[in-house]
């Protein structure tokens, strides 16, 4: 039986939604470089997959053109509401990061962060993500894989079986996502817990 599903994601994820901004805020200074790192301009169509609560919103500019998608709704809800707080406008919306319902090369800009650890299928969601930016585009990632060109031990894969169900996949490895995307990598540092979290940004050429 699959432990990670839409179903459980948006279970878990309803249930996690009241207190889910105590936790997320640990990783508010590589959110915020992540987003630095993505140079975004005035006029700039800005994606974020699996935007959660929002917390990215307050290191975007208001002069940009921001969509925000997860597919749990009690998130979009609190999506809306800290776009309100801000005065941000953000077109919210109930959506599955591995079935974006966009037209092709739609944005600018893109925002992976703390998502592709969390669905089930991190490579649909990466060639969705490929698929809606636009030629010339960039995208940023942030998220926990294991730490490049280290071997997946068994402890690790003991221990994902917990954290997977109630938390993220921590056994994914970015360089087998990224190998068939068409991506460039122009930047991969390392970021929280020792460099398990990751800060990555790509291009599209």
């Amino acid at each position: 039986m699959r432990i990670n599903t839409n179903s459980w994601n948006k279970f878990r994820y309803t249930l996690y939604a009241p207190g889910y901004d105590s936790i997320a805020r640990v990783f508010e200074k590589s959110r915020k470089r992540s987003i630095e790192s993505l140079e975004v301009n005035r006029g700039d169509s800005v994606l974020i997959v699996g935007a959660g609560t929002g917390l990215d919103l307050e290191f975007l500019p208001g002069n940009c053109d921001i969509t925000a998608t997860d597919i749990t709704p009690s998130m979009v809800d609190r999506i809306k509401k800290r776009s309100l707080e801000l005065d941000l406008p953000v077109n919210a919306l109930v959506m599955d990061g591995q079935k974006l319902d966009f037209q092709d090369e739609s944005f600018d800009k893109v925002i992976l962060h703390l998502i592709l650890a969390v669905l089930p299928d991190p490579f649909a969601c990466i060639n969705e993500a490929v698929r809606v930016m636009k030629r010339g585009g960039t995208m940023v990632i942030f998220d926990k894989f294991v730490p490049k060109g280290r071997k997946l031990s068994l402890r690790r894969r003991i221990v994902n079986i917990f954290a997977n169900l109630l938390a993220s996949d921590i056994t994914r490895d970015l360089e087998s996502i990224l190998q068939n995307s068409g991506l460039t990598v122009i930047s991969d540092e390392g970021a929280d817990w020792k460099g398990n979290f990751r800060l990555i940004k790509l291009f599209k050429p």
